[in-house]
């Protein structure tokens, strides 16, 4: 790390110093393999009959991050292509179950300017948080800190807080994601020209009709839209099933036009 300026104007560091010692730190992370698929973690917490969040077995190939088995069928190559960037809107389960996915897998991950993600739900969806970096409040240097980690991790999950990144910044970290061949999440702001867009809304809930009144699931309408692929959308339900989250499909794939959904999130 370097040492920080002496004198009363150096109290804290500055911009650069910090962005300077984080790729420091990115550099001391190891590579990601290029020659071999990531391996599967030997045990996993899971109950045989119903693995959660289980990974389609299309997802063995290195071009793609896997997702939830259920939604596996929205998306073009079965999963997150590896060099593109997807905007995620609607409800947190979703971009939950991507972060359990790909880090369950043996991927890595980081999850920056989002301070109220639930780690809790995460992990019951299956997530390694040993393979999760978190930068809660990069303040105002989210999108470099992205550029930076793209550089060491497989997936980067980036909340905007409502911002709209400029098409010339989103174009120079949408390249260096191709090179890595590294896939950026993109939430809660604007950035033009994504190769992807996961959209989902609340359809439902089960459980409140026991007498204990307690939700045991919610019903989740996904859709997905990208360049060069029709509209399709997906009811879900995510339920506790044998003291784990599992996904679970309501009705089949199904092309929703370009509105219906979004008009209803």
């Amino acid at each position: 790390m370097s040492e920080p300026a002496t004198g009363p104007a150096s109290t804290a560091l500055s911009k650069a110093d910090k962005l300077d010692q984080l790729r420091r730190k990115m550099a001391a992370i190891p590579a990601r393999s290029e020659g071999t698929a990531p391996a599967m973690p030997a045990v996993m917490p899971r109950s045989t009959a119903d693995p959660t969040p289980s990974v389609a077995t299309a997802q063995t190939t290195l071009r793609t991050l896997p997702v939830p088995t259920p939604i596996a069928d929205l998306f073009p190559r079965g999963g997150l292509a590896r060099g593109t960037v997807a905007s995620v809107a609607g409800a947190t389960s979703v971009l939950v179950g991507l972060l359990a996915s790909v880090t369950a897998s043996g991927s890595h991950a980081a999850v920056i300017g989002k301070p109220d993600l639930s780690l809790l739900a995460a992990v019951e969806q299956g997530a390694d948080l040993s393979k999760i970096a978190l930068v809660p409040t990069p303040k105002g240097t989210a999108v470099e800190v992205a550029a930076i980690l793209i550089d060491g991790v497989d997936l980067v999950i980036l909340g905007l807080s409502g911002a709209a990144v400029p098409p010339s910044r989103a174009r120079a970290v949408v390249a260096r994601a191709r090179a890595k061949g590294a896939v950026l999440l993109v939430t809660e702001g604007r950035w033009d020209g994504v190769d992807l867009r996961i959209e989902s809304r609340v359809a439902g809930y089960t459980g409140l009709s026991d007498r204990r009144g307690r939700v045991t699931g919610v019903q989740l309408d996904v859709a997905a839209a990208g360049k060069g692929f029709p509209r399709r959308t997906l009811r879900v339900e995510i339920r506790s099933d044998a003291g784990s989250v599992a996904w679970h499909i309501v009705s089949e794939t199904q092309d929703t036009g370009p509105s219906r959904l979004r008009a209803a999130l």
